[in-house]
């Protein structure tokens, strides 16, 4: 499992638009790097949406938010124009990137064990090392403050942490 501090696993994989992302290309700007199961399906979607919707306030941050799945381009671009995506979102068919990443995983689901991807977020600095990693991501978890429940959103969470890592 890859480490805070390390240096992020190189990567070079398309977009939804077929166009080649490379992380060479994004050294200089802090990375919202987020691994994902599936286009389309509840979870997916909302985290998909959530980050859609602060996309501004993390452009604010000199942030760029890359989704990573194995779909394919095609797959991308129908989950874009159905939910109305606006982030980038990066298809890791060979699911390499996915295994440099640790994030290619024995995964259980109703008494049967598949190999599939573990919802995880990096957050990787302008130098390419990994700042912060949420593993086994809850997109939306609740919470008790002060005796009260609160929905506590993933994309907060990373927002949050981006601003306190730019402030140090």
């Amino acid at each position: 499992m890859l480490e805070i501090g390390q240096q992020a696993p190189d990567f070079c994989v398309k977009n939804q638009d077929d166009i080649e992302i490379c992380s060479r290309d994004l050294k200089g700007k802090w990375i919202v790097l987020y691994f994902y199961p599936k286009d389309l399906t509840p979870g997916c979607t909302t985290q998909a949406c959530d980050f859609t919707e602060a996309e501004a306030q993390f452009d604010e941050l000199d942030a760029i938010i890359l989704g990573v799945s194995p779909d394919d381009t095609a797959k991308h671009r129908k989950f874009i124009e159905k939910k109305e995506l606006s982030i980038t979102l990066l298809s890791d068919e060979s699911k390499k990137m996915c295994e440099d990443y640790g994030v290619w995983q024995l995964k259980k689901f109703m008494g049967k064990e598949f190999m599939g991807v573990v919802r995880t977020t990096f957050i990787i600095n302008p130098e390419g090392k990994i700042a912060a990693i949420w593993d086994k991501v809850n997109v939306r978890k609740k919470k008790t403050v002060k005796g009260e429940k609160i929905e506590v959103l993933h994309v907060n969470e990373v927002k949050e942490k981006l601003q306190e890592l730019q402030s140090k």
